[in-house]
């Protein structure tokens, strides 16, 4: 049987969460570790949050962007003036770009940086024409017009 991994196309998103249950419950494959580390969160019925490790970065060499439903996070690391000599360099320094999908009327809301993670914070904003809505029995076309005519 052939198992398909189904990651690339809800790791990056943000709003899909019933389709990245849904494809995580049937592949069971766990998404694949990338630079730099993130968690996404659920923190309401309309609120998210992406939170990125993002150790030694300060806030002038983050750009975060958003282009139609793409959000693109970039840091660009200076060039240490100092000349240090490391005996292990565990953390990376390196740049990056990291790209989230999001969903339909997804926005983001705010963003900062504190100690060492960088808070994206997420709202999805369904305009009230989207919204279900409550239709009572008797106030149709019909009884307006029996109204009208009375």
């Amino acid at each position: 049987m052939r198992h398909f991994d189904f990651s690339p196309l809800y790791r990056s998103t943000i709003g899909f969460d019933r389709l990245a249950q849904l494809l995580d419950s049937v592949s069971g494959v766990d998404a694949e570790v990338a630079y730099p580390p993130y968690n996404i969160e659920r923190l309401g019925e309309n609120r998210y949050r992406i939170s990125m490790a993002l150790a030694g970065f300060v806030e002038d060499e983050l750009k975060i962007e958003v282009k139609e439903q793409t959000l693109t996070v970039k840091g660009e690391k200076k060039p240490d003036p100092a000349e240090r000599h490391y005996l292990h360099r565990g953390i990376a320094a390196r740049s990056f770009e990291r790209r989230f999908q999001l969903a339909d009327h997804v926005e983001v809301s705010g963003a900062s940086l504190n100690d060492g993670l960088l808070d994206i914070d997420l709202v999805r904003n369904v305009p009230e024409r989207l919204k279900p809505r409550s239709i009572p029995i008797g106030a149709g076309v019909s009884a307006q017009i029996e109204a009208k005519a009375s």
